[in-house]
């Protein structure tokens, strides 16, 4: 337990460093431990140290939620929590890294991995991206127990199709079982277009069965072959098992995803509303029925294995996407200057914020600084919702040089 969170705290301190400017050098790896260590509330450190309370019954389930750019993962895995934890923009690449929501309810602990959008190396150098958001979508779907793939319905350029990225990350852990979740279906005006595009997204075929819909493609027969499960009652897909061993036919398999719209392996199909809380408990409920006996990871009063300091950087970087136009606030940076308790209680937090041209600087300052004192009222209303406590937020922002 001990070694897995070091493990994530080195990860997240070596992201950091380049916020904070770390100069340690990595033979003085232990400090980096002891910085990480500081940036947890003494409360949630020693929960996540903790071992699990495990019930006697133990039962639990790692749910991977993946899909495109800004298809609602984040605001899906704040809605399960029933708490937001987790930044959420209209812009993409708002979620930077995976981060881990725990929803533990009796006996049973759900593990939510909310993962970037899945990208290119193209497009993630485009928008100054880390490389967490080419590798973290995939590594999370290798340690899941459950893939659930977001598509939002209220994009009608992609709501089509799923994106290769979300094919390519099916295709190379068929073994895993997926479900498809349909986002915002309230904002779809021609609601009888629902079923079309689940045929369409699912090549016709759900958990094996053929669907009957109008304009249903044919599946692909190769893809199409039932899936090797870790579940005995599930048949073997033995043309999909030797395929994927072998990395010739893999590259073969991942070239001819590009010429379809749809996955064939989907176990279920979910339709979610943004303002109906009762489509979430559904889904909530599908996630508790099929957890598995096995031990906890975290003890039952965790929720994230966010750092404070990482909920703020998200915070704000949320607002400034939220109010910044276009690439503006993709080149910006944060350092963090206090981060301290006062005597009055109250946490004080000072934020620098660094930006790359005088024009942006005008931007994100506003006329007679509006928008920054707007920005900062929000992200501290936000944090003190995250931290139940008072924050003092400070945000001034310098010229990179």
């Amino acid at each position: 337990m001990t070694l897995r969170l070091c493990e994530t705290f080195l990860r997240r301190s070596l992201r950091f460093s380049t916020i904070r400017k770390l100069t340690t050098a990595p033979e003085h790896a232990p400090l980096y431990l002891v910085y990480v260590c500081v940036l947890f509330s003494g409360h949630q450190f020693s929960l996540l140290l903790k071992n699990p309370d495990q019930p006697q019954n133990a039962k639990s389930l790692k749910v991977a939620i993946v899909g495109a750019p800004n298809a609602g993962k984040s605001t899906l895995t704040n809605q399960l929590l029933g708490r937001k934890l987790f930044a959420v923009s209209e812009k993409v690449h708002t979620t930077r890294s995976r981060a881990i929501g725990v929803l533990t309810e009796d006996d049973t602990q759900i593990i939510l991995l909310d993962t970037p959008g899945l990208t290119t190396p193209i497009k993630a150098k485009r928008h100054h991206l880390e490389e967490s958001l080419l590798v973290d979508p995939f590594e999370s779907i290798k340690e899941a127990d459950l893939v659930v793939v977001l598509v939002d319905m209220s994009d009608k350029w992609t709501r089509n199709k799923l994106d290769y990225e979300v094919l390519k990350c099916l295709a190379l852990n068929p073994d895993i079982p997926a479900i498809l979740v349909l986002n915002k279906v309230d904002l779809l005006k021609n609601k009888t277009l629902l079923l079309d595009i689940t045929a369409q997204l699912t090549e016709g075929v759900v958990n094996g069965k053929k669907i009957r819909i109008r304009g249903a493609e044919k599946p692909l027969e190769k893809l199409a072959a039932k899936r090797h499960s870790r579940h005995a009652e599930e048949p073997q897909s033995e043309s999909m098992k030797d395929g994927l061993s072998q990395e010739g036919q893999d590259k073969d398999r991942l070239k001819a995803l590009k010429s379809h719209r749809g996955w064939p392996l989907f176990k279920d199909v979910f339709m979610l509303s943004s303002i109906d809380r009762e489509d979430v408990e559904t889904l909530t409920k599908y996630l508790f029925d099929g957890a598995k006996p096995g031990q906890w990871q975290y003890h039952s009063e965790v929720l994230t294995d966010q750092g404070p300091e990482e909920m703020c950087i998200n915070t704000i970087r949320e607002k400034l996407l939220q109010h910044l136009p276009k690439e503006v606030p993709y080149g910006m940076t944060q350092q963090i200057e206090i981060w301290k308790e006062s005597e009055d209680g109250v946490l004080d937090i000072s934020i620098k914020l660094y930006v790359k041209k005088d024009t942006h600087m005008k931007m994100v300052i506003g006329p007679g600084g509006h928008l920054i004192t707007r920005i900062t009222q929000e992200a501290e209303s936000d944090l003190m919702k995250m931290f139940l406590r008072e924050v003092r937020l400070k945000i001034s922002a310098k010229l990179k040089k």
